[in-house]
């Protein structure tokens, strides 16, 4: 078995937040269930480098950081990453309406049809979100 990375102290603080974001049962499934000795470095990558040092650091808060990967997935039109980060959004404090507004901005930018796309599946997430008891509904 190779090297998991998990005594390093950017990935201890990265599967922290990353945990606090995504949830322990998304994490659970991606550094347990879901690795493989093939895909066991991505795992190690994205927990210490992406949660451990970006989103570590200070300058940002959480909910800024995810202000930012909204746009930028619905720029990549990385549909299942939205979803999952729409989630994340509302972990960190977006309401709803803020996270339709950088829809909104976004669309303006990355065009219709990534907007409209991106709409049905921030929609789609948010509702998965009431219906588990982790957000309540607009008002």
């Amino acid at each position: 078995m190779a090297d998991t990375g998990a005594d390093s102290r950017a990935f201890q603080d990265g599967e922290k937040v990353r945990r606090a974001v995504l949830g322990d049962g998304y994490v659970d499934k991606a550094l347990q269930k879901g690795q493989s000795e093939y895909t066991r470095p991505l795992q190690k990558f994205i927990t210490e480098y992406a949660w451990g040092t970006v989103w570590t650091r200070p300058e940002l808060e959480r909910k800024q950081r995810s202000i930012i990967n909204l746009a930028f997935l619905i720029a990549l039109k990385s549909w299942p990453e939205l979803r999952l980060h729409t989630k994340g959004a509302i972990r960190n404090g977006l309401s709803i309406v803020e996270i339709r507004e950088v829809v909104l901005q976004s669309m303006v930018y990355c065009g219709v049809p990534a907007g409209v796309e991106a709409m049905k599946q921030t929609e789609a997430a948010i509702n998965e979100m009431i219906a588990e008891g982790e957000c309540r509904p607009m008002e």
